[in-house]
């Protein structure tokens, strides 16, 4: 697909693309070991909300570290040809700019990588900020050559696996979670597209 014709139904997709709330909860257990999930389950959890409110110790630390990340970032979308505002959003998804990040689930750093994906995409260390995020942007730089461009099939694989998107017969699968995480990341990246730094 050309780029043009890539853009045009992007921005078809994102003024379609209903408003969606993305709360986000975190929690630490005794080991310092940070995890975010937006299903929470159990006790020690929290909410967070979309980013973490302004004024708080969490709110300061989620912009110094967008901050100093997205140098790399854009660096490395640019490498593989990934729009960096996707990555971005991606990432403010996933793991809140935290590359101490883990999920329930076992994924890891900021762009929550699961060890199969880590290794099918050549990283080593899942906990390097660097190794992490060229991982993901490999990721989705696959996923969305898989689906012809489509960004909501791409996050959608992202987050349930391209396995049940082509089950599903190239549709978002019918998973609340799936679902949201879409709605959600859609959200963020028309704000980094527009160039909002403050959400």
């Amino acid at each position: 697909m050309g780029f043009i014709r890539f853009f045009s139904l992007l921005l078809v997709w994102l003024i379609t693309a209903p408003n969606a709330t993305a709360d986000l909860y975190k929690k630490v257990d005794e080991k310092g070991r940070v995890f975010f999930t937006d299903t929470p389950e159990g006790d020690g959890f929290r909410l967070i909300m979309r980013t973490p409110k302004k004024g708080t110790i969490e709110y300061k630390n989620f912009q110094q570290n967008r901050r100093q990340l997205t140098p790399l970032i854009r660096q490395q979308a640019r490498q593989f040809k990934v729009d960096p505002s996707l990555v971005m959003a991606v990432i403010h998804a996933e793991s809140a700019y935290d590359k101490n990040a883990i999920s329930r689930a076992g994924a890891v750093g900021l762009m929550q990588l699961m060890p199969a994906t880590a290794k099918r995409f050549g990283v080593s260390n899942r906990n390097d900020a660097a190794q992490n995020i060229q991982g993901g942007v490999r990721y989705l730089r696959y996923l969305l050559e898989l689906f012809d461009f489509n960004i909501r099939l791409t996050l959608a694989a992202y987050n349930a696996g391209e396995s049940a998107v082509k089950k599903y017969e190239n549709k978002i699968p019918p998973y609340k979670e799936t679902q949201h995480y879409v709605k959600k990341v859609l959200v963020y990246y028309q704000n980094y597209l527009s160039g909002k730094r403050d959400f």
